[in-house]
């Protein structure tokens, strides 16, 4: 007597960032192909492959001759992007109803976790992701500065995927044609987000970062001045210790220029030249802070990767 399982009737994409991953890659696909078999009619996987050196995409073009009807792309980037610019190309081919991601193959999680965050979507979220309740102290410490200074006090994760509605992709596309750090820009949009957290099942979670620590510092500083008002924040307090500092030495000139006339010739004008110079010109220096921060915002509305091309396994 056969069952007869009633399936997902909504096409779900899923986009996978992947560099150098032959070792996970193939446990990667079989669980979750054997998910998107038991759980949705239709379906198809994209892999963003950021330049890899190793087998890594000859394993996907294997290991998809075995899954039977579920779609499947590679797209080959032409140097390497790493994963914020490279997960953009792949949600630009995806035309699922709703779109995972994963910004690595690498399982330290229960799978029914990949579920979870489906049927959450479907209770009107429009992106939900899962992250771990691990975290190294210095993700700790980024996402605490970003939650003071953020500008829409947004709380960030260190995030292993998530599911975004096809209304949620399309509002994000309309805010930038480019997106600098995704998870902040996800949580900006207005649109209803949930996180939920889990417990890592394995001991692979130290294979997880993404980025290497002179890369993972970079992408932080950046992303704060960015997405908080840190950078204005720490000019406007110099700028304001500057003008004091300049005004006690202006006040420090003017007394001893009174008390004592015997002053070199011309001291007290250079001093007090230097006091308003000084001052004039920390904050000149803020508001040109300011006017930079108000262009690279503008300058984000560009294409941010390239790709040697697109293939359609199956």
């Amino acid at each position: 007597m056969s069952i007869n399982i009633k399936l997902e009737k909504n096409f779900i994409s899923v986009v996978v960032y992947v560099q150098n991953h032959e070792m996970y890659i193939a446990e990667f696909i079989d669980k979750v192909t054997t998910i998107l078999k038991e759980s949705f009619e239709r379906s198809e996987v994209i892999f963003v492959n950021d330049y890899s050196s190793d087998g890594t995409v000859n394993i996907i073009k294997e290991k998809f001759k075995q899954t039977g009807n579920i779609a499947c792309t590679v797209i080959n980037l032409s140097y390497e992007h790493q994963v914020e610019r490279a997960m953009v190309a792949g949600q630009d081919v995806a035309i699922g109803d709703f779109v995972y991601e994963f910004d690595t193959p690498i399982i330290d999680y229960n799978t029914d976790e990949i579920m979870g965050l489906y049927y959450t979507c479907l209770k009107g979220f429009d992106i939900v992701s899962a992250s771990s309740n691990i975290n190294k102290a210095s993700s700790k410490l980024f996402y605490k500065v970003f939650e003071k200074y953020s500008k829409n006090k947004v709380i960030l994760n260190s995030e292993r995927f998530r599911i975004i509605s096809r209304r949620g992709i399309n509002r994000i596309k309309n805010i930038s044609q480019t997106i600098p750090y995704r998870k902040a820009i996800y949580f900006n949009c207005g649109l209803k987000a949930k996180n939920v957290t889990f417990t890592p099942i394995n001991n692979m979670s130290k294979e997880v970062n993404i980025l290497k620590t002179p890369e993972r510092l970079d992408f932080a500083a950046d992303n704060l001045l960015f997405f908080t008002n840190i950078g204005w924040k720490i000019s406007s307090a110099m700028s304001i210790a500057m003008v004091l500092f300049s005004i006690i030495i202006g006040v420090y000139t003017f007394v001893t220029w009174i008390v004592n006339q015997n002053v070199v010739t011309g001291w007290t004008t250079t001093m007090m030249f230097l006091a308003i110079a000084f001052s004039g010109l920390f904050v000149l220096m803020t508001i040109a802070i300011k006017y930079l921060s108000l262009i690279l915002f503008i300058n984000t509305n560009k294409q941010d990767y390239v790709f040697e091309s697109v293939e359609k396994v199956k």
